[in-house]
């Protein structure tokens, strides 16, 4: 009986860090609903901000050493900057939903949407619809763009996909 008491210990000890975790995460969800709003707040001015090929946004919006990944590999915000402010991409409509927001560290937040646009670079149309990741970084107090990338949700059985050409 003896043994059974002390197993039963153990089990109640291992136990106390995972209700001071779910503790620490519960007390941390409004922080985490509110910086959730404000990132995608952030993600839906990117996007008016593409439409209007207004690079200035993207300056500011994107760290220095923000990557952008798409089907012709990896870019830097230089060109990502440039190509906004090109205007060789034509935004007809676009529209963002299903966000999904997941704090990865203090300093550290992604989200994860749904993006259908209707855009074209130069003769190419822009895939769409598409999953998108934008990964923000807390730096110099505030939240910048380090990572973003567009994965083509596939085509149902009889649609045509979208060829692939710069993003956003």
């Amino acid at each position: 009986m003896n043994s059974a008491h002390g197993v039963l210990g153990i089990a109640l000890l291992l136990m106390i860090p995972l209700a001071t975790a779910s503790s620490a995460r519960a007390a941390s969800l409004p922080a985490d609903k509110a910086l959730a709003e404000e990132l995608i707040a952030r993600e839906r001015a990117s996007w008016v901000a593409w439409q209007g090929h207004d690079a200035s946004f993207f300056a500011g919006f994107l760290a220095d050493d923000h990557v952008e990944l798409g089907t012709g590999g990896p870019t830097d915000k230089a060109t990502v900057v440039a190509g906004v402010a090109s205007g060789i991409c034509k935004v007809e409509s676009y529209s963002v939903g299903d966000f999904r927001f997941t704090r990865l560290s203090a300093d550290a937040a992604a989200l994860i949407y749904r993006a259908e646009q209707k855009t074209k670079c130069g003769e190419a149309m822009v895939s769409s619809p598409v999953w998108a990741t934008s990964v923000y970084a807390l730096r110099d107090g505030r939240w910048q763009n380090v990572l973003y990338e567009q994965v083509p949700v596939p085509a149902k059985t009889g649609e045509k996909s979208s060829s692939s050409h710069p993003q956003r």
